[in-house]
């Protein structure tokens, strides 16, 4: 009996007070594969420019800026959502997997380098624009 009084209790509170629960942000699959589209296209930009023999910073600097213009002219709304930090991680895994092996980046290490040597030339490349708007 002392557990049936206990739980009524319990469950009286509970209903007037109720327990705050977590929310975690729900990622759009559109924005998914809209930032999909930009990492592949700019990976086979960077890759084939290393393959024609470019340097690492020329390659860079053409794939952003030829990846930016499509993206400018781009009439999705919903490239507005998407995060340059998220964009750059996506990219830098796509740029090690498709030829990073090529010019000595793989695994983690890699990725984390080319992240930052991405986002290094890209603030120097367009300073004024924002790569995902």
């Amino acid at each position: 009996m002392l557990k049936f009084f206990f739980g009524l209790i319990l469950f009286i509170i509970f209903q007037f007070k109720p327990s705050v629960g977590l929310a975690f942000e729900k990622s759009d699959p559109s924005v998914s594969l809209l930032q999909n589209r930009i990492s592949n296209n700019f990976s086979k930009k960077y890759c084939n420019a290393i393959q024609s023999g470019f340097s690492k910073d020329e390659a860079m600097k053409s794939a952003i800026v030829k990846t930016e213009n499509i993206i400018s002219f781009s009439h999705n709304p919903q490239k507005k959502w998407i995060e340059k930090s998220d964009l750059a991680n996506q990219i830098s895994l796509q740029v090690v997997s498709d030829c990073g092996w090529s010019f000595g980046l793989i695994g983690k290490e890699g990725v984390d380098y080319f992240k930052s040597y991405f986002l290094e030339i890209y603030e120097k490349t367009t300073p004024d624009k924002n790569f995902s708007r």
